[in-house]
């Protein structure tokens, strides 16, 4: 990991040619905003002088209290390959603080290093992340705005002519790999005009900034290919939605504390009791995990996307694998993430849960290794399988009902967050859809 100081940043921007750097931040439903700033204003910007109306990003504060500081991540900068060579433009991630210089609660990157902080408590190191981020590629219509028209028909790991977006892929990862990037996979996935990039994991805190980059990136290159790239979870009917599947593994002192030589599946006691936080808290982060109205039309039976709360070590219908890779690669898979998530958000309430886990031993329900979509419900019953929530009003009841995972959150990200999404829920439930006026406009 880079550990740049002042002196690195002024060296960088000069050797780059920078004229531009833009001071990005994530707002509490995921979207990145950014404070552009010409090069003359970088000393003040690494000087943490640099403010912005905070009233006027979604869930952070009043406009009575609007001024916030921009603390920018020395080791965030990285120099956009696409930009202009005249004059190149750079990014740093920021945390967010108050006026009075403490630490704003509201900000997701900030609230997700006091649950770290919590982790290091208990005799951690690291907790690590590879995420599998999945989108799909539109055509852009003769105004540059989106259609639903795929630009290929291919499917799980084709190859060109079928995957024509395999050009626009390839150069998303050339961009990202001149950004630093440690690309692991590229192909198309299992829906027509599908795809998936995945990349080396990280540290919590760098894959969740890597996480927010790759989507910028992404979209970036897409629109100079004519094509529009959505991490929209389900955007068409009768195939696979986009998932974000996160691999996460805790480190203590002595290395991966997931492995155990010794252990069932080769898994350690702390590995099963993690893994036993997330199984008993999934109702309740499945909001912030899968936080949009169209999140609930990907996780249904028939798609791949996991519905039951169960795990396994082999198949890859429940909500959680074990993927067979031992030693430092141990890991557990949550296969329920979708690419709108607030990845900040998502990893605070995964670790919590998981923590839960470990501080009260918790043991985790026996391992489902059968199809869970060929059972009915009373079988699944029988196995202790139970649903996730079926829409984001539902998942919003389960969460205020979860104190661990509100208290993952914080008071301030709590509120502003259901009061958002509850926001959403009415609008959806009151706008009248296509689907009714196709039923009932003729008939009645």
């Amino acid at each position: 990991m880079a550990n740049y100081t002042k002196e690195d940043i002024f060296h960088f921007a000069e050797k780059q040619n920078v004229k531009f750097i833009r001071l990005q931040f994530t707002d509490i439903l995921g979207v990145i905003k950014n404070v552009e700033i010409p090069i003359s204003q970088l000393k003040k910007a690494l000087d943490n002088k640099i403010m912005f109306d905070g009233s006027s990003i979604e869930g952070f504060v009043r406009i009575e209290e609007s001024d916030m500081y921009l603390f920018p991540d020395l080791n965030t900068w990285v120099v956009f390959p696409w930009t202009a060579e005249k004059g190149k433009v750079a990014r740093m991630i920021c945390d967010i603080y108050n006026p009075d210089m403490t630490p704003f609660l509201g900000d997701p990157r900030m609230n997700l290093k006091q649950v770290l902080a919590e982790m290091r408590e208990l005799g951690f190191t690291d907790f690590n992340l590879g995420p599998e981020p999945e989108f799909f590629l539109f055509k852009l219509d003769e105004n540059r705005k989106p259609t639903l028209e795929l630009n290929d028909s291919g499917g799980y790991f084709d190859l060109a002519p079928t995957d024509l977006g395999e050009n626009c892929r390839r150069d998303i990862v050339l961009e990202l790999e001149e950004m630093g990037f440690e690309i692991e996979a590229s192909h198309h996935e299992v829906a027509p005009g599908q795809h998936e990039i995945d990349f080396k994991y990280a540290d919590a805190v760098t894959a969740c900034d890597h996480i927010q980059t790759f989507k910028l990136v992404v979209k970036t290159i897409a629109r100079k290919h004519g094509l529009h790239a959505t991490f929209m979870p389900k955007p068409l009917f009768g195939v696979n939605g986009s998932g974000m599947h996160f691999n996460m593994s805790l480190f203590d002192e002595k290395g991966n504390a997931f492995f155990d030589k010794k252990g069932k599946l080769e898994l350690s006691t702390t590995a099963y009791q993690f893994l036993a936080g997330m199984i008993k808290h999934a109702k309740g982060y499945t909001a912030i995990t899968n936080p949009t109205i169209n999140s609930y039309k990907r996780l249904v039976p028939g798609y791949e996307a996991p519905c039951y709360i169960a795990w396994s070590g082999k198949n890859r219908s429940p909500l959680i694998r074990v993927p067979s890779s031992r030693g430092l690669s141990t890991r557990l898979e949550l296969r329920s993430v979708d690419p709108t998530a607030n990845p900040y958000l998502a990893m605070a309430v995964l670790l919590k849960s998981g923590l839960d886990g470990i501080k009260n031993k918790l043991t985790p329900p026996t391992p489902v290794d059968r199809n869970i979509y060929g059972m009915n419900e009373e079988e699944r019953h029988e196995n202790g399988i139970y649903d996730l929530p079926e829409n984001l009003s539902c998942a919003l009841t389960e969460l205020e009902k979860d104190d661990i995972v509100c208290e993952a959150l914080g008071d301030h990200l709590f509120e502003h967050f259901v009061e958002a999404k509850t926001i959403e829920c009415d609008m959806f439930r009151t706008a009248v859809h296509p689907w009714e006026r196709e039923q009932y406009l003729e008939i009645y």
